[in-house]
């Protein structure tokens, strides 16, 4: 039987999506678009970044323009929750370019939630006051490699696809 490796230091199990037949609704509800990419996490502690997949991994050698960008922010401690993409020439996600092994100094972070701040836990604090603390440090970043995922905060028309909810 194998055994389950431990999860590193500082890593925080980020939560899921699941399918829904119909996108949630209601005023503690806020909608993002979903970019072609893959969850992560990027994880400042004083001079030490991280940046963690949805299992633990630390890809922050495959993500110099991410690290970059985050070492300028103005923080000594954060956890910021996003997805990681590499745009084709075309502008639109290249998935595979994605998933190759290769170092890619293209790749850009859409930063959706703040988890920790400068030593503080947020996960308890409302998501619309995360987002706004998310926002402020984001301000002065490198837009290249880290952006801020906008939402909406009432419900939308109806789309056709999949919708995701977090639980």
């Amino acid at each position: 039987m194998a055994m389950a490796l431990p999860h590193p230091s500082g890593f925080i199990k980020p939560c899921l999506p699941s399918k829904v037949s119909r996108p949630p609704s209601g005023s503690l509800r806020v909608h993002e678009i979903k970019h072609d990419g893959y969850r992560l996490m990027v994880r400042r502690d004083g001079l030490r970044m991280r940046c963690f997949t949805r299992n633990g991994n630390n890809w922050a050698d495959r993500f110099p323009s991410i690290v970059e960008a985050a070492v300028s922010l103005k923080a000594h401690s954060f956890l910021i929750d996003g997805e990681v993409v590499i745009a084709g020439e075309d502008g639109m996600s290249d998935f595979r370019g994605l998933r190759s092994k290769r170092r890619d100094p293209e790749a850009l972070l859409y930063a959706f939630d703040l988890l920790q701040h400068d030593g503080a836990d947020l996960r308890d604090l409302p998501l619309h006051e995360r987002k706004q603390r998310l926002a402020k440090l984001l301000d002065r970043v490198d837009r290249h490699a880290i952006q801020f995922v906008e939402h909406l905060a009432e419900d939308g028309p109806p789309c056709s696809g999949t919708s995701a909810a977090w639980g």
